[in-house]
């Protein structure tokens, strides 16, 4: 999976001058050189957006169980 949070695509290649490629995905990120660890600040960015996806999951599990006991 592409290192960028909010890139969003699953299809990447690594080339031979050690650089992410992504095929076909049309993100912004390419040429950015391979890391194994990611920054400080791109882990606290990809913790918002696990926790923003969170809230948005709960949120619709919240909604459907209303729906549910409306309906009876």
């Amino acid at each position: 999976m592409c290192h960028h949070s909010d890139c969003g695509c699953e299809r990447h290649t690594y080339t031979e001058k050690a650089h992410y490629h992504h095929e076909g995905c049309g993100c912004a990120h390419h040429g950015h050189p391979l890391r194994h660890f990611p920054t400080r600040e791109e882990t606290i960015q990809g913790m918002e957006d696990y926790l923003k996806q969170l809230r948005a999951e709960a949120k619709g599990v919240e909604e459907r169980l209303s729906e549910m006991k409306k309906e009876g």
